[in-house]
């Protein structure tokens, strides 16, 4: 009788467990349903967000789409979300720095989710999903089944195989395992190989962009069906986005050059037409992209390059390799021969690097602080009987304006040194070859004499910490191994300190 007693009380305690809540199809998690939800469900992909984020918000809606789709097929994935803000021992659990953080959870393996790292558009979540749980290709039986496949996504690959044993149908596989972000599909239907005009055994990418289709003709390995897939599952112009960033970073080129054109303006769809008329020749080489200048969220990235809105329409080009370099053309031309043109040279090596200054304040040496820009930097910095310390700061940076007033109390001590100069410099209109800023604040230092060497302070951000560095010569306080020749000096990755702007951004 206890037994039984005890066995309805279990299960009476069972179902009073409520379910894990839902908005819009996704699971919402909190630390005590977060170890029911891996087990509950085989596959399961979780989003880290902070309410404030911005992009957090516009991620919602394509993920929310994502979840209902995958729901209404009855797929065994699920989507769920957790406020890191609330649940910030679970988020420091999985590693969260940043917002949006998503990772994938397989078979309630806590240890070692997958990071997602494709594209932020429902579509990217479903086929990401799709291949990470399922066979690399779908078996595609006729051509309706076909024709539904194609239509589901903005691009997809199929394998148009009579003989699925060839060296062409295997090196399609192999592929189709490498690539997360886009479907691929087998058909050996007699109809399908009709209805698309295809005589033999080959690879088509479907799009719903540019050409609409496009052939694989290269040799039979892997790296060329990849390489096939990379140069053109992106339009030859790809608007930035929200959804389109990753596409365009995490991609494999990493020569961009940038459109920045207002939607507004009357010449428009012309002066896009014309970018992308140049695009043709630079397929699979420089990923030609269009900024509208006019979008808000834009203004920053205006910023970066040292634009300004009524300077739009303008040019600019990147490479994104270990150190990202800006290149400009001269002629405010924006011909489809003349970006051409300067392609052409940049590829041919002969472009030189742009580098941003303001113009010199007419009282940059007025005050405590020094001002330095691009055009003074190196007459400053690199003074043989001064040791000059600096601060490369952006306006916006929280951090930057906390630290404010302690580096005007430091100018302020050594205003009448004959030996040691306070001086800060505006990274977002200035740029030198000297040396390569990568975060706000960043305070270095310049000992005087003729080697050119650059110390990168890691101490204290007090007016006793820096005082304490500055009377040590430079070394209470420097980061390890610093006092590197500056044309050598390695620096640390990408980060933006203003913790918001930081997790809002990623």
């Amino acid at each position: 009788m206890m037994r039984l007693v005890l066995a309805l009380c279990l299960l009476a305690l069972h179902g009073a467990r409520a379910d894990i809540p839902e908005e819009d199809d996704v699971l919402v998690l909190k630390k005590d349903t977060m170890d029911e939800a891996l087990q509950k469900h085989k596959y399961i992909l979780v989003e880290f967000y902070a309410p404030w984020c911005g992009h957090c918000k516009a991620l919602a809606p394509e993920y929310a789409k994502a979840a209902g789709i995958l729901k209404v097929e009855g797929s065994e994935i699920r989507l769920a979300k957790v406020d890191a803000t609330e649940d910030s021992d679970l988020a420091q659990e999985f590693g969260v720095r940043g917002y949006p953080t998503i990772k994938f959870f397989k078979n309630g393996d806590k240890k070692s989710p997958t990071e997602y790292s494709a594209g932020r558009e429902a579509a990217d979540f479903v086929n990401w999903l799709k291949k990470r749980t399922g066979p690399p290709a779908t078996i595609l039986s006729d051509v309706e089944s076909l024709t539904t496949f194609v239509d589901a996504s903005e691009v997809a690959v199929v394998g148009f195989f009579k003989d699925t044993t060839s060296d062409l149908a295997k090196v399609f596989l192999e592929a189709a395992e490498s690539v997360d972000d886009i479907p691929f599909a087998i058909i050996a239907s007699a109809d399908a190989f009709t209805k698309h005009e295809i005589e033999k055994d080959t690879i088509v990418l479907f799009k719903k962009f540019d050409e609409g289709r496009n052939n694989f003709d290269g040799e039979v390995t892997k790296d060329a069906v990849l390489g096939f897939v990379k140069s053109n599952q992106l339009p030859l112009v790809i608007e930035f986005t929200e959804q389109t960033a990753p596409k365009i970073f995490g991609g494999e080129i990493k020569t961009h050059i940038l459109f920045f054109l207002p939607k507004s303006a009357s010449d428009y769809q012309e002066k896009l037409d014309n970018f992308k008329k140049a695009a043709a020749s630079f397929k699979g080489r420089i990923l030609f992209i269009f900024i509208d200048s006019d979008h808000t969220d834009n203004q920053r990235i205006l910023e970066f390059f040292g634009l300004k809105k009524e300077e739009c329409p303008a040019v600019r080009l990147i490479t994104l390799e270990e150190e990202m370099t800006k290149y400009k053309p001269e002629s405010d031309n924006l011909s489809a021969e003349n970006i051409k043109e300067f392609c052409d040279l940049f590829l041919q090596g002969k472009i030189k690097p742009h580098l941003m200054s303001q113009d010199v304040p007419e009282d940059w040496d007025k005050n405590p602080v020094k001002v330095l820009v691009g055009k003074n930097f190196e007459e400053v910095a690199f003074d043989e009987k001064k040791n000059v310390f600096i601060e490369f700061y952006a306006p916006w940076c929280g951090h930057c304006k906390q630290l404010a007033p302690i580096w005007d109390q430091l100018g302020e001590k050594y205003k009448d040194s004959d030996t040691i100069v306070i001086a800060k410099m505006d990274s977002t209109g200035n740029e030198i070859d000297a040396v390569k800023i990568h975060s706000f604040p960043t305070l270095k230092f310049f000992p005087a004499g003729t080697e050119r060497k650059v110390v990168d302070y890691n101490g204290e951000r007090t007016l006793p910490g820096f005082t304490k560095f500055l009377e040590s010569g430079g070394t209470e306080g420097a980061a390890d191994g610093d006092l590197e020749d500056v044309e050598d000096a390695d620096e640390p990755d990408l980060e933006d300190e203003d913790d918001q702007l930081k997790k809002d951004e990623l």
